[in-house]
Order: C-alpha cells, then structure tokens, then sequence
C-alpha cells in the first residue's frame, strides 16, 4: 500500500472518472481510479510514470 496519501488528479471535475496516485516505498509509483480506490491499483516505475506525463503534455500542445 501507499506510504504517502492517495492525491487526486489536478484535471478532476466532480464526479467518480479521476485519477488518484501515490508512492510506495518500493519507488514504485501506484495509480487508481477514485470510484473504488482500493479495486484495481496500478503499479509503474518512476520513469515510465514520467515517460507517460511527458507524452500527454507534449500531444495535449499539438492539439
């Protein structure tokens, strides 16, 4: 489980569609869907979570 608190997206409206992360203490970045928090978590790298970051900034300024 997370050691530091779940944060919610800065994009998320009101509503159930938002994306929540944290840190483990692995460096190992967790991702959830805020509906159920604790349903499906997601577990990624720090670098493919910024690799990931990059890409929808760099596609949000091509649109």
């Amino acid at each position: 489980m997370p050691t530091s608190p779940w944060q919610k997206s800065s994009y998320c409206g009101e509503g159930d569609a938002c994306i929540h992360i944290s840190a483990s203490p692995a460096r190992t970045v967790l991702l959830t869907e805020s509906g159920d928090p604790t349903a499906a978590i997601l577990r990624t790298t720090p670098t493919a979570w910024a690799a990931l970051v990059r890409t929808i900034k760099k596609e949000r300024t091509h649109d």
